[in-house]
């Protein structure tokens, strides 16, 4: 029986070096998630990898100076990343970021594959008040390589 033990020990040890994946957007649910992803890494020792998608949708199609659009939606997620990066940096705790143009949802998933887990806010800036769930939460709930943590504001 003690060698059961000491297996599941060395399978956990190695699971807290793959990172914890937080989506991050400038939004109070996604700081909420954030924070909730650094108080976990300091319990775990898992390092953190954020990740901004830039979704830019139909606009990114658009023959109408879709360029600048892209650029500014990029340079916006490239400030928010840093940010963060900063914040978490600040208190300790190991992290990476990066911006992944196209769907946030996709991003999250496809880093979802080599993550100990996927921690995303349940509405960013595209959510509408008294929605439980926004469309990158609910679609990271569903298609998920990895355990997910939805997390909500105290008043929902």
């Amino acid at each position: 029986m003690g060698g059961d033990h000491n297996h599941k020990e060395v399978l956990m040890t190695k699971d807290t070096r793959k990172p914890i994946v937080v989506g991050v957007d400038g939004s109070a649910d996604a700081r909420r998630a954030l924070e909730w992803a650094m108080e976990e890494s300091g319990h775990s020792g898992s390092p953190l990898l954020l990740i901004h998608g830039v979704d830019v949708g139909v606009a990114a199609a658009s023959p109408y100076g879709s360029g600048t659009v892209l650029e500014q939606l990029e340079e916006a997620g490239e400030q928010v990343l840093a940010e963060e990066l900063a914040r978490v940096r600040a208190a300790g705790i190991e992290a990476d970021g990066r911006i992944e143009v196209g769907s946030a949802a996709y991003a999250l998933i496809e880093a979802s594959r080599d993550a100990r887990m996927l921690v995303v806010g349940s509405r960013g800036h595209g959510g509408f008040a008294g929605m439980l769930l926004g469309s990158v939460s609910t679609a990271c709930s569903h298609h998920a390589h990895c355990p997910v943590v939805v997390v909500r504001p105290p008043d929902a």
